[in-house]
């Protein structure tokens, strides 16, 4: 595998394959890699000539300062889980390779899909997610990016960005990877204690305990019946649950037919901030 810190290297480099015909998958992360990423890894290895994996934390996207120093940095062990599945590169810049002297972000306008759920309550997130997704792709050029599903409402960002800045890359969104006990993997649990560890397993069975209501409950019934578990619950706090159309993100207030749904959640196991979402089959 590939190591490049510098983006005039690394284009370089690029460039060169590209004139050769070859198609690049590109997998941008921030580190701290698990079988997730990995998945994403091997799908672009699969479909694509070389693949191009990114380690950058993005302090842009951060609206917590402390977030972002305790986001959990193992870049030895990344480049290794990467060697182990034959990955063909890896670009890893600095803050100041990205961004020089001007850490700042750009400023978007996504069509009202950043001021949902997630853009609520992280005061510029999706700023920082524009700002570095299209400095990457005009550094990496990729023919196509993957993005789990997790952060689906990243994902549907980073599709309208494309859509509206004409970028020549296909997005591929696809499947939020779990633990055995239905936890989603993110590089983040790798800080809960071991306590919030056994208890994180509950948001995921409360999504699938909630999808089984439509078709009996409505959308206010099964939101309000979703907030009364976690008000039960001793160590996990519920920060939103919101049912949405799948493809404005606007807040349903009723099911209509013809329409796809997603369930999203955002809950606070201490000081550790997860998120989850399921597609809602609306019968």
């Amino acid at each position: 595998m590939k190591i490049f810190k510098s983006k005039s290297d690394f284009k370089d480099y690029i460039s060169s394959e590209k004139n050769k015909g070859k198609t690049i998958g590109f997998v941008p992360t921030m580190g701290a890699l698990h079988k997730g990423h990995l998945s994403l890894v091997e799908r672009a290895i699969k479909k694509n000539d070389l693949t191009v994996v990114s380690i950058f934390v993005n302090p842009t996207q951060f609206d917590n300062k402390e977030d972002l120093d305790k986001y959990p940095k193992t870049f030895e062990k990344d480049v290794e889980l990467l060697e182990s599945i034959d990955c063909d590169v890896l670009f890893a810049p600095s803050v100041s390779e990205i961004y020089d002297d001007n850490v700042v972000s750009e400023t978007f306008d996504f069509d009202g899909l950043e001021h949902q759920m997630e853009g609520k309550f992280r005061d510029g997130h999706f700023d920082g997610v524009g700002t570095i997704v299209k400095a990457l792709f005009e550094i990496v050029e990729p023919n196509t990016a993957y993005f789990g599903k997790k952060d689906f409402q990243q994902l549907q960002i980073i599709k309208k960005l494309v859509q509206k800045l004409n970028l020549p890359v296909k997005i591929k969104g696809m499947p939020i990877f779990r633990e055995k006990d239905g936890l989603a993997m993110s590089s983040r649990n790798t800080r809960l204690t071991e306590e919030h560890r056994k208890a994180a397993p509950f948001i995921h069975k409360t999504l699938k305990k909630a999808r089984k209501k439509i078709g009996t409950k409505n959308v206010i019934e099964i939101t309000e019946w979703v907030r009364k578990q976690f008000k039960k619950h001793p160590l996990l706090e519920l920060e939103y649950f919101i049912i949405a159309d799948e493809k404005t993100l606007q807040t349903a207030t009723e099911f209509e037919s013809k329409k796809r749904y997603r369930a999203f959640i955002a809950v606070f196991a201490g000081e550790i901030r997860l998120i989850d979402n399921v597609r809602f089959k609306n019968n």
